[in-house]
């Protein structure tokens, strides 16, 4: 094989990676098809194979992301740490455009005076005015329970809500919340356990399927 026929380093990497992660899970896996494909670059980004027993699926979730980011719709992250992750390749191939709204001066000078978080007011604005968005929450619960508080209140409908708040204070409710719902299509990620890196992780997955349908 050529130089040019060789996959770069990182290719390998990830492919070599990707194949220790299903020699470990072995057969039977207990998700198939794209939904194992989602849990495989969630254990990749993690190296934690807790995530097996943890990830839950609405089951629309899948088909419902994938139709959403080959519309080009927009992607709104809890933290600009979510939305470094997300794969900037991918989404420019979509048409997808990500935005956070926690860094906002008007966020930053409403929370000087409210006794609300930060990120509980960023979501609140980010859903007033992208209803149409995926919501890719890793970071705070409280803005997960701020755009559930919005889609009860005001009757929004996200196609999607990737929500995997990690911590101590919250995170299993918020996500507990999400799940007990059914309006909505989401993937969370059930206990404390969650994070940035795994929200991305998701997100980049199903842009991958969504780019791999397009291909057909």
């Amino acid at each position: 094989m050529s130089s040019n026929q060789s996959p770069s380093a990182g290719k390998w990497i990830e492919e070599e990676s990707f194949r220790r992660i299903e020699a470990e899970v072995g057969e039977p896996r207990p998700f198939g098809g794209e939904q194992w494909q989602v849990v495989r670059r969630m254990i990749h980004a993690s190296a934690d194979f807790d995530i097996l027993s943890l990830v839950r699926f609405h089951p629309e979730a899948i088909q419902a992301g994938k139709e959403a980011l080959s519309r080009g719709c927009s992607i709104v992250a809890d933290t600009e740490m979510t939305r470094a992750g997300l794969t900037a390749t991918r989404l420019k191939g979509l048409g997808c455009e990500t935005a956070c709204y926690l860094s906002s001066p008007q966020i930053k000078e409403l929370a000087r005076t409210s006794e609300r978080t930060r990120s509980h007011l960023a979501m609140e604005a980010a859903a007033r005015d992208s209803e149409e968005s995926i919501f890719v929450i890793g970071n705070a619960p409280t803005a997960l329970e701020a755009l559930l508080d919005r889609i009860a209140s005001q009757g929004i409908t996200p196609p999607l809500i990737l929500g995997m708040p990690v911590g101590f204070v919250g995170a299993s409710e918020a996500k507990e919340r999400l799940e007990n719902q059914s309006q909505i299509p989401f993937i969370t990620l059930r206990g404390r356990k969650g994070g940035s890196a795994l929200a991305a992780s998701c997100l980049n997955a199903l842009a991958e399927l969504a780019l791999e349908a397009g291909e057909d």
